[in-house]
């Protein structure tokens, strides 16, 4: 690690002041910042830390939605009642992703801003290709051991997958992250890796979360998670489904359904080829197989991850069935 420079902010104002600074990074929990500073890929010239900064990690939903500051506890909004009620599926993914220990320590807006776990970019000194880090250096994943990489979303530049669970969920019911004085909806904040991997998302310098705001729906009350991975605590999905489910009168017909990829994606993905194929279709086996597989329609498979083209229809397909027992 380098030496830097260490500010307590003492506003929002100041934060964001200091945040333009070439070179410099906020703190929060730190699990991801200290992580990826040590292993040589992040170096700032200075620190800024925003964790004492007042009303910040309100959490708060009413008949509009819900209302997360940024600085609160990924452990906090998984266990607020109001959260659980009108959320579950965001509440679901909180609980599912790391340890108890991190989930008490990281806050909403660095779980949304973690990078990568693709082994490449976070090895610089033995694999110094990687175009998310050095951009045009190349990416070393795509001849190598890739069986945990992305296949939608994908480009020339990069395989990178997104690994955060919470961010499927709030893409799946058009959260907004506020930026201080702007509004970026969440589909919108992160960006696929095209030529430039190494932007990952809108956030300009100067700019910091402040607050994610999710609007209140049926469809996200009569939610759930599906996270499949190869072992059950402390994993990175292999494929993940964020799924809500509002019925028609009847409660048989689908008046609307969101669907959140994670796991899958170079950014979380929102299936709206599935959604498309089942507004006002009846919940049945065969109708929903059918549709499910449309969540990977444009894939490509870069040798070891092959088999999440098979796997994420599966995840996608058990998630609304699940949802739909739910509504």
């Amino acid at each position: 690690m380098r030496d830097f420079s260490y500010l307590r902010a003492g506003s929002v104002d100041e934060a964001l002041s200091a945040a333009a600074m070439p070179a410099t990074m906020l703190l929060a929990g730190g699990t991801t910042l200290l992580d990826l500073a040590k292993c040589g890929v992040n170096a700032p010239e200075r620190v800024v830390d925003v964790t004492h900064l007042k009303g910040l990690d309100t959490i708060r939903v009413d008949a509009e939605g819900a209302f997360i500051g940024a600085l609160a506890k990924m452990s906090r909004v998984a266990a607020d009642p109001a959260i659980l009620a009108g959320f579950p599926a965001v509440s679901e993914a909180l609980w599912q992703a790391a340890s108890a220990q991190i989930r008490n320590m990281a806050t909403i807006g660095g779980n949304l801003l973690q990078r990568t776990r693709c082994a490449y970019f976070r090895d610089p000194a033995s694999f110094p290709a990687c175009n998310k880090r050095v951009p045009g250096s190349g990416c070393s994943a795509m001849e190598g051991v890739n069986r945990g990489h992305a296949v939608l979303g994908t480009s020339d530049a990069c395989i990178a997958t997104y690994p955060g669970d919470l961010a499927a969920a709030l893409v799946a019911f058009d959260a907004v992250v506020h930026l201080g004085e702007r509004k970026v909806p969440i589909d919108d904040f992160f960006l696929l890796p095209g030529t430039t991997p190494h932007k990952e998302h809108a956030m300009q310098p100067g700019e910091m979360i402040t607050t994610i705001t999710i609007p209140a729906s049926a469809a996200a009350r009569h939610s759930t998670y599906l996270k499949v991975r190869d072992r059950q605590s402390y994993e990175f999905a292999a494929a993940s489904a964020a799924v809500g489910i509002e019925f028609e009168a009847d409660h048989e017909t689908i008046r609307d359904i969101r669907i959140g990829l994670g796991g899958v994606a170079t950014k979380p993905w929102r299936a709206r080829a599935v959604e498309d194929a089942l507004r006002g279709k009846v919940v049945e086996p065969e109708t929903v197989k059918s549709a499910s597989r449309l969540a990977v329609e444009g894939a490509v498979a870069h040798g070891g991850n092959h088999y999440k083209i098979e796997l994420a229809p599966r995840v996608v397909e058990r998630a609304i069935l699940k949802s739909g027992a739910l509504a």
